[in-house]
């Protein structure tokens, strides 16, 4: 059976832009991997009256109603009060719920003394499933009435996604004999649109495993996925596919079931016993900044010079006065020098360099914004790429740290860099 799905996020702040919604972001892409069809998201503020009205229109339209926010302990939380007389059920006093809240109200405060109102937690619809909160005091629930799953989630972003994987997932799975599958292909180098003329035949023909791209910042996603009785027949059925999105994009695709660029690096530096060193100057340290994020980077990375202005390239990484008074901070040349002049600095077996004009105006030499210098040195040589990254500053330092890990990428794994 396939079932389709709303969100109903309630919260007066979330109407207000006071916080990002991030509850339904998180519950989308888990009912997406779950195969349920995500139709509407709806978002009402703390008043009874306005959330059985948003109630009222989405069980009409959907089979699977999920709530966030709402059940805590203060005044304005009445999701749960306002669902449970929608759906005609009554509220029932939920002792293991209790005990729980007992338990955190004297693990935090040292007391056993509760508020008259932090109780009213425990109160739950009668014959649901609850879902324990484990990161928080207010519990979910989840039941059927009238034909639709209710999902209760609370609104704390990191109690939402705890319950979200411990209660609601296991609860729709039940709702399912079948089971879905994924496959993400990360691809850089080639834009959305060159991603989806080369495989549009096979996405528009394809139902069933599907193929579908996502834009990402400065990347293409794209998500392969099938549904079938089980994990090995979804495999049998999309490996054909998957072959075939391999063969049309080649070394554009830089990883599979990967989540950045930078791990990708830090993979094949660690278990090639590589080190690398990094001199940045538009891109600010955010290719050191990307590679120091993982876990166990110290194993591979040895430092980052951010030489961000003229004198200070050649100060500490020993560019050439004269080159860089005729060529400019801007150029190739001075590009080559950094990344030389880093590799020597750390002892590193590569190194990257970066130099161009993130924005918001052109350099005194006439760059123009977006203009990029990315350089990549080893000890077969140095190669320079230039890159036009925009004319966004956030975007043109982003998309430049992603040309330079791609760089380092191809070189790591022996293939042509990419023109």
């Amino acid at each position: 059976m396939t079932h389709t799905a709303e969100i109903l996020s309630v919260g007066t702040e979330l109407l207000l832009g006071n916080i990002a919604n991030t509850d339904a972001q998180d519950v989308s892409v888990a009912l997406s991997q779950l195969g349920i069809d995500v139709r509407w998201h709806t978002v009402v503020g703390d008043n009874p009256g306005r959330v059985k009205q948003a109630v009222a229109i989405a069980r009409t339209r959907a089979d699977i109603l999920i709530t966030t926010g709402g059940l805590g302990p203060t005044y304005d939380d009445l999701t749960k009060q306002t669902l449970a007389e929608a759906f005609g059920k009554k509220l029932v006093f939920h002792e293991p719920s209790a005990q729980k809240i007992q338990e955190l109200y004297h693990q935090r405060l040292g007391t056993d003394e509760l508020p008259d109102h932090a109780l009213l937690q425990a109160w739950l619809p009668e014959g649901c499933t609850v879902f324990e909160n484990s990161c928080g005091t207010a519990p979910g629930c989840g039941f059927e009435a009238d034909g639709v799953h209710v999902l209760m989630l609370p609104g704390p972003p990191s109690e939402c996604r705890a319950m979200l994987n411990t209660g609601a997932i296991p609860y729709l799975r039940t709702l399912s004999d079948s089971v879905l599958v994924s496959h993400n292909f990360r691809v850089f180098g080639i834009g959305e649109s060159s991603c989806e003329q080369l495989l549009r035949d096979v996405m528009e023909k394809s139902e069933n495993p599907t193929l579908a791209p996502y834009a990402k910042e400065g990347e293409v996603l794209l998500r392969l996925t099938a549904k079938a009785d089980s994990v090995e027949e979804a495999e049998t059925m999309m490996a054909p596919m998957a072959e075939h999105v391999r063969r049309i994009l080649g070394s554009f695709i830089y990883g599979e079931d990967v989540d950045s660029l930078a791990q990708v690096v830090f993979g094949l530096l660690k278990n090639m016993g590589k080190t690398l060193a990094t001199a940045e100057s538009c891109t600010g340290g955010l290719i050191a900044k990307r590679l120091t994020d993982l876990p166990g980077s110290s194993a591979v990375f040895l430092g980052s010079a951010v030489t961000y202005s003229t004198p200070s390239k050649h100060r500490v990484l020993g560019v050439d006065e004269t080159l860089l008074r005729e060529k400019g901070a801007v150029s190739a040349e001075t590009a080559a020098a950094m990344a030389e002049g880093v590799r020597r600095l750390y002892g590193a077996d590569y190194a990257l360099a970066t130099t161009g004009v993130a924005g918001p105006d052109s350099d005194e030499c006439g760059n123009p914004v977006g203009l990029v210098y990315v350089a990549l040195s080893s000890e077969r040589g140095t190669v320079v790429r230039a890159v036009h990254c925009g004319n966004v500053r956030a975007r043109c330092r982003s998309i430049a740290s992603n040309h330079a890990l791609d760089m380092l990428r191809r070189e790591l794994q022996g293939i042509p860099q990419a023109e």
